[in-house]
């Protein structure tokens, strides 16, 4: 459960932070009124004073970059480069696993090429072994 939660979990709620949430209509962190709660009574006015100003968004929209930027030092899910384990059933089952990673990879990528937007945020190619924040 914790190497799920620190990987794949992680992987499926921050990958796509910057992309959805950087725009601030759609994501915001911050609103200075509270969304509307009757239909058809707002206004662009009402929209402008309620959406953060650009300093607002450009300071929250960096902190989104931060926290979605891949570091140069990633260790990708299934990779081990310490090498901690020498007997061979480990090996066989690390062995197995990036395989099954691999196949993974590729039907994502398959599936994607036929998507107009692709979903790439699960695609153990680009999920990192740890949290790394």
């Amino acid at each position: 459960m914790v190497i799920f939660t620190v990987s794949v979990q992680h992987a499926a709620l921050n990958n796509g932070q910057f992309d959805y949430s950087s725009w601030m209509p759609y994501g915001s962190g911050l609103l200075h009124k509270p969304a509307p709660t009757t239909k058809g009574q707002s206004s662009m006015t009402t929209l402008l004073e309620t959406l953060p100003n650009i300093g607002e968004t450009v300071k929250f929209a960096g902190m989104l970059w931060v926290l979605f930027h891949k570091y140069t030092d990633v260790v990708l899910l299934g990779q081990y480069p310490e090498e901690r384990f020498d007997e061979p059933t480990p090996k066989q089952m690390i062995k197995e696993f990036q395989a099954e990673l691999s196949y993974l990879s590729e039907e994502i990528t398959a599936r994607n090429s036929r998507l107009e937007v692709p979903y790439t945020y699960l695609n153990p190619t680009e999920i990192e072994n740890s949290v790394t924040i």
